[in-house]
């Protein structure tokens, strides 16, 4: 199987996300281990529309929501499309794939008013932990940047001279973000905090966030760390950074932000992604038109 020549091309040519290659490596795995087990087909000449309609079919039979099915066939479309380029197969089989719809779902968001309580009155505890987890919570909440950018950011990364800070987003995309005078005072404070705690591990560390022990922080740290504090605001079952990404878009929209000015700052390919915030946007107007309006 030409499996592995096709994840080189996605990580040296593409230059897809470690996150991303080893998603499609999973899912190709699990496609060829049911053509074995149910057709005993091994050859990807010998893959037909007929076996990848049967694989989607016992996908939804085993209940796999519908945004995991269509991964899985955006991974096949994109392993077909490059069997093709290189001459592997003569014909593509996901032409006649069609993905099944994803129910439609507004994006969770915090409230401002629970923002404001945890940036405003919540304890992050002392010492070096509490100042950087404090500046985590603004720093997502306040340039929507996602967990890899954030756990990326090195001490160049930060402009001081400009107030911005240059995040390398998806697919090695840099974007420039502008940073608030609150938000560039406090990382003015917590990067000669930060200076002093790894003078005290003995240690040199590039990276804009450290653990503990003085080494660049990990994603479950990350997840841990917001969801801890958001527990305390909010009774949402999403308490992670992404709902930050989510409410920074929201709260931004909300208040008159330019809907293609989001989409930059949030490096989105495309302004169809960042047009979902303005269905909470539009909900938020129905409300109020309901509540004001003598005739709603």
């Amino acid at each position: 199987m030409p499996v592995k020549s096709f994840l080189k091309y996605l990580e040296y040519e593409k230059r897809f996300s470690s996150h991303t290659i080893t998603a499609y490596e999973t899912d190709l795995g699990q496609f060829f281990d049911y053509l074995d087990k149910q057709y005993q087909v091994g050859d990807v000449k010998q893959v037909s529309h007929f076996f990848i309609r049967s694989w989607i079919v016992s996908l939804m039979d085993a209940k796999t929501t519908a945004k995991s099915v269509n991964r899985k066939i955006s991974a096949l479309k994109s392993f077909f499309r490059f069997l093709l380029k290189e001459k592997m197969v003569q014909q593509n089989p996901m032409l006649k794939i069609v993905s099944p719809k994803i129910p439609k779902r507004l994006p969770e968001f915090v409230s401002v008013e629970s923002m404001d309580l945890l940036l405003k009155h919540v304890d992050l505890g002392e010492g070096y932990e509490g100042i950087r987890d404090r500046i985590i919570l603004e720093l997502f909440y306040g340039t929507g940047i996602r967990r890899a950018e954030l756990i990326g950011l090195k001490n160049t990364s930060l402009d001081f001279g400009n107030n911005t800070l240059k995040v390398l987003g998806k697919r090695n995309k840099e974007r420039i973000i502008p940073l608030t005078p609150l938000l560039v005072t406090l990382l003015k404070k917590y990067v000669i905090e930060k200076n002093h705690y790894l003078n005290k591990c003995n240690k040199e560390n590039d990276f804009l966030f450290l653990d503990k022990h003085c080494n660049q922080m990990d994603p479950k740290l990350v997840y841990n760390t917001v969801k801890k504090y958001l527990s305390a605001v909010t009774t949402s079952e999403k308490k992670n950074p992404h709902i930050l990404r989510h409410t920074f878009a929201t709260h931004m929209l909300n208040n008159g932000a330019d809907i293609n000015a989001i989409k930059e700052l949030l490096g989105h390919s495309s302004l169809a992604a960042t047009q979902v915030y303005t269905h909470n946007t539009i909900s938020k107007l129905k409300k109020i038109y309901k509540q004001a309006h003598p005739k709603a």
